[in-house]
């Protein structure tokens, strides 16, 4: 099997090439390793590798490596579903968070994010493939979403997340990236600087149509047990 760095270079690799074929800066995508189910010893292998952004699904396991992990100057990303009784949490211990799907969970991080830190940085989940299983809001319900949310104080909207239904096909993976990207360059807004799109099946699309940081998970880290 090959070795955590191994596998970072190799994705690394990955990210230049595609971002070079897309015709983008070098250093306009961020690469973020998604530890959900890792112990906190591979995610500070990692950074020992120079890697520095960590997305987390589930925040009672967020909150247990980060205080294993006090030590390391690590950007923490939530990614997972958010109920609204976990907002408080989520608002103190994050920098990022890529999984707001509604006005009520944006504006309960906003009143609940501590004074003493900066703006939170929040993405705002669309349904790009409108799967009744996945939460998001649609394309067309994204404007009025952006509005709302741009007004709430503590809160630092930087663009959109989403996650396509899975395709294979290469062309195919492309499309739900690109009609989001555009939707969002409809909006001219020029603080909308992050798509977070992709991971390790759909990486080249992703990037091929404006991500800005791919989340990649097993591919960095091996299965999950």
């Amino acid at each position: 099997m090959d070795s955590m760095a191994e596998r970072f270079q190799h994705i690394r690799s990955q990210i230049r090439h595609a971002t070079s074929i897309a015709g983008r800066p070098k250093d306009s995508v961020q690469l973020l390793a998604v530890s959900k189910t890792k112990p906190a010893s591979d995610i500070a292998e990692l950074y020992h590798l120079g890697q520095r952004h960590f997305a987390e699904n589930y925040v009672q396991e967020a909150l247990t490596k980060q205080q294993q992990l006090t030590a390391f100057n690590i950007s923490w990303h939530f990614i997972g579903p958010i109920q609204s009784n976990k907002t408080k949490p989520i608002a103190c211990h994050f920098a990022w968070v890529h999984s707001v799907d509604r006005l009520k969970i944006a504006q309960r991080l906003s009143e609940q994010r501590p004074e003493n830190l900066p703006p939170l940085n929040i993405c705002l989940q669309v349904n790009i493939s409108d799967e009744a299983s996945k939460s998001g809001v649609s394309v067309e319900e994204l404007p009025e979403m952006v509005q709302a949310v741009s007004v709430l104080p503590n809160l630092r909207l930087r663009g959109v997340m989403a996650i396509p239904e899975p395709e294979s096909n290469y062309a195919k993976q492309r499309q739900p990236y690109r009609r989001l990207y555009q939707a969002v360059q409809q909006l001219e807004r020029a603080d909308l600087d992050s798509f977070s799109f992709g991971m390790s099946g759909d990486l080249k699309a992703a990037i091929m149509e404006g991500a800005t940081m791919v989340r990649i998970g097993t591919a960095l880290f091996g299965e999950r047990s």
